[in-house]
């Protein structure tokens, strides 16, 4: 076989080929714009211009087979991946376990992110409010002293140094004072200082924007007298300050918008703001940049990452005192920076308290380890039992019942295998039972083709006398016996009887009475002749020595019979039976009743005559006694025998009963023997209505003509 052709089967029989419709045109799709790419390469180095023509197709086929192959590929997932449990139990498994882990260490990353942001922010803006604080009670402590000195009636421009160097104000903050709207002068820089704004009524302090330039600024409004006092003093919110901000923190970047940021102390004059001169002062590229200061240090381990945050600082414009601009501060710091920043309250037992977090999570990894490991075991665990009930269900439905689960735990599933176990032993027990049933239904359907064969199907009626038998089982075969056995020239022996029980050991009695029957009744045997007379307790036979046939008496056979079936049959088991003889010449009906019911004779007039005479069962006793008489038949007499399958079947009014069966023969007389059966049988059946059969129904009918 060629290689290519192995290979295919291997293909095959692992699947891996486009087996699809989709999956074969999604595989053509990007095999043309594969040769598209290639040829479109080719044509490039020829002709570079007309390779251009082909990116579109290239394109289109590129993205219609990426569509094409996701399709695909998600069906594959529903059709093959998740077709086997332990797939699904492990997506359930992420998707209960996992995903809600990852969510809730997303939320906690997005939480912890925002946390430090606003760490980080909260101190710069901490810092930022600590130094207007300062600011402010640096101003309002000059504004005080100078207040008081101008009280004093001192000069106000040596007041104000003299309050400025009581004050201790710092060298890069800018202090501006105002008598009413009479500036103070003081050899600051040689600075003129402008007016204060007209906002300003009560004491003040925040991030203002002067000139296109943001300072921090505090003023003081204090009343001298009649006049009215202001102080006002401010600082640059330039690199200096942020470094002082940035300390321990990180790298600090402010971003003005719209304004310039300031940059030096002689950026912090109130004068040099003026509305007058905004902008030339400033640098044209610290309109863009803004300010940085500090730095970020080295990472402290591999997890140590550098992070970067930003918020929003509003300040008021001083002119119009509105808050109505904005400045973007940026803090790029690090992890380790921000702890020791948190825990810098608690000294040394900050490190115990990374220690304590990382043991926590430490421990929360494991746990998650283990339930992973727990939640892949118990999947496997399922799977297990589900693959091998498949595997199992697989062999039953090949017909092997004899496979067996191997039981390897003791949960639900285990059960389940031995359940599966359990069943399949009552499915093989049942098949084999089911065979036996079988096996035993075959034969009796042969035992009852044997048994049909016993009943007499074709019977010669004698010249002066009709006879006709019906025998329908309660079940397969029956145990109700008739027989007609025609004896030249013109006898013929009438037998009657019912076996006790049903069934295939009812059916084998019957059988071997059938036989005793013929052969007794054919078989000539002098032996069994004696004298005796019509109604006496002995047996009765006749003999014709000269024709040397000998006739054997209905007593006689029956005495016969009863002791073969004595010593051959279980004593409980034995059979009723009534036996006769007519003779067409006499017209004379000679019988012996061994338990069986009475039957009737039915004359024209509409008396009945019971034939009761006889003895016990036959087959129950060693040496019972039989007796047997005669009688007459008159032309037009029926002769009725019957078993208790057509007198007992009972329904909600009682039995069916002799009388409704003698009846309806005496409605019927002049009807054909069978249709007079039929008819007794079709009533026995509307009598049983929906009911099963409860025995078996036999009927004998004789008419003397």
């Amino acid at each position: 076989m060629p290689s290519y052709a192995v290979l295919w089967r291997k293909l095959r029989s692992r699947r891996w080929y486009p087996h699809s419709r989709l999956a074969r045109f999604t595989t053509y799709i990007l095999a043309v714009a594969l040769l598209l790419y290639l040829l479109q390469r080719l044509v490039r180095l020829v002709v570079p211009s007309a390779s251009s023509s082909l990116g579109p197709w290239i394109t289109l086929l590129t993205v219609s087979g990426a569509v094409l192959t996701l399709v695909w590929v998600l069906r594959w997932v529903r059709r093959d991946l998740m077709w086997r449990l332990r797939n699904r139990l492990i997506v359930t498994y992420v998707f209960i376990g996992v995903i809600p882990l990852l969510l809730l260490a997303s939320i906690f990353g997005i939480a912890a992110y925002i946390f430090a942001g606003q760490f980080s922010t909260f101190i710069v803006t901490t810092r930022m409010t600590s130094e207007l604080r300062s600011l402010e009670t640096a101003n309002s402590a000059i504004a005080r002293e100078l207040s008081a000195a101008l009280a004093r009636g001192e000069l106000p421009s040596v007041a104000l140094k003299q309050a400025m160097a009581q004050s201790h104000a710092e060298a890069n903050r800018n202090v501006s004072a105002w008598l009413n709207h009479e500036p103070i002068p003081v050899n600051q820089r040689n600075v003129e200082p402008s007016q204060p704004p007209t906002f300003l009524q009560n004491g003040f302090h925040d991030v203002v924007r002067d000139g296109g330039k943001l300072y921090l600024r505090a003023a003081a409004v204090l009343p001298v007298g009649p006049k009215r006092l202001t102080v006002i003093s401010g600082e640059p919110l330039d690199k200096n300050l942020l470094e002082n901000w940035s300390a321990g923190l990180g790298e600090i970047t402010v971003y003005g918008s719209g304004v310039d940021v300031g940059v030096g102390p002689e950026a912090g004059n109130p004068s040099k703001s003026s509305p007058t001169r905004p902008a030339e002062s400033a640098p044209r590229q610290s309109r863009r940049s803004g300010i940085t200061a500090g730095t970020t240090r080295a990472a402290s381990h591999p997890f140590d990452r550098s992070l970067r945050f930003a918020t929003v600082m509003f300040f008021t414009d001083w002119q119009s005192g509105t808050k109505n601009a904005a400045a973007v501060v940026t803090v790029r710091t690090r992890l380790s920076q921000l702890y020791a920043q948190l825990f810098e309250t608690l000294g040394r037992w900050g490190d115990w308290a990374g220690i304590v977090l990382g043991l926590v999570a430490i421990v929360f990894a494991l746990i998650e380890i283990l339930a992973l490991f727990i939640g892949l075991r118990l999947t496997r665990t399922m799977t297990r039992s589900v693959a091998a009930l498949y595997v199992a269900t697989q062999h039953v439905n090949r017909g092997n019942f004899g496979h067996r689960i191997p039981v390897m735990s003791h949960d639900q599933l285990a059960n389940l295998e031995s359940s599966f176990n359990s069943m399949t032993d009552s499915i093989q027990r049942l098949l084999a039972e089911q065979k036996e049933k079988q096996r035993m239904e075959n034969e009796l359907v042969i035992a009852q083709e044997v048994q049909a064969q016993l009943f007499p199907k074709q019977v010669s009626d004698l010249e002066g006398l009709e006879v006709h038998g019906f025998c329908r089982p309660a079940r397969t075969v029956s145990g109700d016996y008739y027989d007609f056995v025609r004896q030249p020239p013109d006898r013929l022996t009438i037998a009657v009887g019912d076996v006790s029980g049903k069934g295939i050991s009812a059916a084998l009695l019957m059988a071997t009475i059938h036989s005793a029957v013929r052969a007794y009744s054919l078989q000539a045997n002098p032996a069994l002749v004696g004298p005796v007379s019509l109604g006496a307790a002995a047996n009765h036979a006749s003999e014709d020595w000269s024709s040397g046939t000998a006739e054997i008496s209905p007593a006689r056979l029956i005495s016969l019979l009863n002791k073969q079936l004595y010593a051959s049959t279980p004593p409980e088991k034995y059979a009723t039976l009534f036996l006769s003889t007519y003779d067409d010449c006499s017209r004379t009906l000679t019988y012996t009743n061994a338990g069986h019911l009475p039957p009737v004779i039915i004359g024209r007039d509409g008396v009945l005559r019971r034939l009761d005479c006889g003895g016990t069962v036959v087959g129950l006793f060693e040496r019972p006694q039989y007796e047997e008489s005669a009688i007459e038949l008159r032309e037009g007499d029926i002769f009725l025998a019957f078993s208790d399958g057509v007198t007992e079947p009972e329904n909600d009014f009682g039995e069916f009963g002799e009388k409704r069966l003698i009846e309806l023969v005496q409605e019927n007389r002049y009807q054909p023997l069978s249709r007079i059966s039929e008819t007794v049988t079709v009533a026995v059946e509307d009598w049983i209505g929906g009911n099963e059969q409860p025995d078996d129904v036999t009927l004998v009918l004789a008419r003397a003509r």
